[in-house]
């Protein structure tokens, strides 16, 4: 009984073992998901929301309420042939409520609502391109680890090494084949390996710190950054958000233009208005009267001294703008991924020179190893060459995770 209890609790804590991995990809999701200025995306859409509906109440009819008191110096007086008619009284009381109806605005409510519309999507893809902006940030961070990670492993790789090679000098000292002490200086650099493993850890805890801030993901020490194998950099067009926001701002000047358009044209309206005052519409019955008017206006503006022209044209200008906004944006975009590409021929290069001297390396340290094993050479020699090779190993782990970071890179410039 006790063993199956123990058992049902090994599979209770199983998932909680489990080692936390993450990739680029989902640090690339996590981050237009989690970054608090993701939360933009869902506030636009609702100011979006209520601001058309401001618009569109246009339509409905418009009810408005007066009421008013006034005491006046004089009156209108009728001659001494009309004296059987009341004079008016000086005080006078009026209550109106009025309603008007929008019948025709030559599509004018109708055009508000494409610029409404026309500048949602604006905002909206400048959120994505503000969020996109960190994909160069997370590169620096994702592969800065994974060097940490890289470096972590190979320290291992030359401890596990160290220690077989101390254990095989203490046997030798103990049968006289090398000399006594040369176990010390074994032990030192295993000391010294342990301060790199903290250094390693220390850095790789911050940047994970900061990495799990962007993203809104809580991330350990732990956690296994999966090597991400970007793939080489292809010839295509340039994918950016902001060639598209670029694009959505001059479809917005297009909207404003069109409703510039038909701001002069004639409005229609219908209305009516009832009232209880004294006096009423009967200026001579001097009493309290109800009273209502219905009809309909027509308002047009024919003449604005070229105001709408004006404003039409400064919109081209400002279209104009964008284009050559675009234009340099294209320019910088292509001169920064033709450097990218450079970094990337000069680090591929540097890691053909990288195996060709490691190669080396092992050689040199297989000869230092024999000479060490038959007493030619010191511990001293030996962990010099040792060293020599573990940091020309490194720098090729540094040169491999440079060229997937640049990679990478010129994979964002590019918005692929």
């Amino acid at each position: 009984m006790k063993r199956i209890i123990l058992i049902f609790i090994i599979l209770i804590e199983l998932p909680s073992l489990a080692q936390q991995s993450i990739t680029l990809e989902a640090c690339y999701q996590l981050a237009t998901e989690n970054y608090p200025l993701a939360k933009q995306s869902q506030l636009l859409e609702n100011q979006n929301q209520l601001d058309k509906e401001v618009i569109s109440n246009t339509k409905l009819p418009q009810l408005s309420f007066d009421a008013q008191a006034t005491y006046q110096s004089d009156v209108i007086e009728f001659p001494l042939a009309m004296s059987g008619i009341e004079p008016l009284n000086k005080d006078q009381y009026r209550a109106t409520l009025s309603v008007n109806q929008l019948i025709y605005n030559g599509g004018a409510t109708g055009a508000s609502l494409e610029v409404k519309s026309a500048q949602n999507k604006t905002k909206q893809k400048q959120v994505e391109v503000n969020l996109y902006q960190l994909k160069q940030k997370i590169n620096q961070l994702y592969f800065s680890i994974l060097l940490s990670q890289e470096t972590d492993l190979l320290l291992k790789a030359k401890q596990k090494q160290l220690q077989a090679k101390l254990n095989e000098v203490k046997s030798g000292i103990k049968y006289g084949v090398i000399l006594p002490a040369s176990d010390k200086i074994l032990e030192a650099e295993l000391l010294k390996i342990n301060q790199q493993f903290a250094e390693v850890e220390s850095n790789k805890a911050s940047l994970i710190e900061t990495l799990s801030s962007i993203i809104g993901e809580t991330l350990s020490i732990s956690t296994l950054f999966e090597n991400a194998l970007v793939t080489s950099p292809v010839k295509t067009e340039i994918n950016r958000p902001e060639l598209e926001l670029f694009q959505l701002k001059k479809e917005e000047i297009e909207t404003n233009e069109a409703l510039i358009a038909k701001q002069n044209a004639p409005k229609l309206l219908g209305f009516a208005t009832g009232g209880y005052g004294n006096p009423g519409l009967n200026m001579l019955d001097n009493s309290f009267q109800t009273f209502y008017t219905v009809g309909v206006k027509l308002n047009w503006n024919v003449f604005d001294w070229n105001s709408n022209k004006k404003q039409r044209q400064s919109l081209a200008i400002n279209k104009d703008i964008i284009e050559t906004e675009s234009e340099t944006f294209e320019l910088n975009t292509n001169a920064e991924l033709n450097q990218q590409q450079k970094e990337i021929d000069k680090i591929e290069a540097f890691i053909t020179s990288d195996l060709e001297i490691i190669n080396l390396r092992k050689d040199v340290l297989k000869s230092a190893d024999s000479q060490l094993q038959n007493g030619v050479i010191t511990s001293s020699a030996y962990i010099t060459e040792l060293t020599n090779l573990f940091e020309d190993e490194n720098m090729m782990i540094r040169h491999k995770i440079q060229l997937q970071l640049a990679k990478a890179n010129y994979n964002t410039i590019k918005g692929l």
